[in-house]
C-alpha cells in the first residue's frame, strides 16, 4: 500500500488492512447475466474467509456487500467516496464491534456527498490498498477501464468474466474467473 495509513480516516478494525484483500469493482451499468457469477464469486470469498474491498457503489456492488455481511466472519473493507459520517457507526455498530468491518476514506467528515472526482480518488485508493482485483464487468471507455490502466492498478492480478466487453482486460493479462465446480474445477486463482 502506497498511501500511508496516517493520511486516511478509518472506523473499524484497521488490522484488516494487513491481510490480503481482493478489490471488487463493477461498472454501474452491467449485463444482468453476470449477477449469478458475481454471487458465486462472493460466495467463494465468504467460504474461504477472504477479505473483500470495495466502494460498494454500483447496484451490484451494494448487493454483494449485503450478501457478504450475512456471514458474521466475513472481513470487509468499505472505502468511501466521502467523509465518515457519525450515523455510520450506529448503522454498522455490530459489524464494527465484531472486528469484521473497516470503513476507510481519504476525506474529512465535511465531505458529505460522492462526486465524480471523489469517486475517482476512492477507486484509486481501493486499487492501491488491494492485493488483487476482481472486475466481473467493465464498460468499455468507462471509469473502471481507466482505473485498470492507472499506475496503482498496474501489476496487480486481475480476474474477470468471459464477456465480449472484457476482451480488452483479457488482452492486458486479466485471467478468467470460473466458479468452483465448473469446467472440471479448472479456474483462475489469484
Amino acid at each position: 500500500m502506497q498511501t500511508p495509513l496516517e493520511e486516511l480516516r478509518t472506523l473499524g478494525n484497521t488490522a484488516l488492512l494487513r491481510i490480503p484483500k481482493t478489490a471488487f469493482f463493477c461498472s454501474r451499468e452491467y449485463p444482468h447475466s453476470i449477477e449469478r457469477l458475481a454471487y458465486l464469486w462472493a460466495m467463494e470469498q465468504r467460504q474461504l474467509g477472504y477479505c473483500v474491498l470495495s466502494g460498494f457503489h454500483s447496484q451490484l456492488e451494494q448487493s454483494i456487500f449485503r450478501f457478504l455481511r450475512r456471514d458474521v466472519q466475513q472481513p470487509i473493507v468499505y472505502v468511501l467516496g466521502r467523509g465518515i459520517q457519525p450515523s455510520i457507526s450506529l448503522e454498522y455498530e455490530r459489524d464494527i464491534q465484531m472486528g469484521r468491518l473497516l470503513f476507510v476514506t481519504p476525506f474529512d467528515q465535511e465531505v458529505t456527498t460522492v462526486t465524480q472526482e471523489t469517486a475517482l480518488i476512492r477507486n484509486l485508493l481501493i486499487a492501491d490498498i488491494a492485493d488483487r482485483i476482481f472486475l466481473p464487468y467493465v464498460r468499455p471507455g468507462g471509469n473502471l477501464e481507466q482505473l485498470v490502466h492507472s499506475a496503482v492498478a498496474r501489476g496487480k492480478p486481475l480476474l474477470t468474466l468471459n464477456l465480449p466487453e472484457n476482451r480488452e482486460l483479457l488482452r492486458q493479462g486479466a485471467r478468467l474467473y470460473y466458479p468452483p465446480g465448473l469446467l472440471g474445477g479448472h479456474r483462475a486463482r489469484l
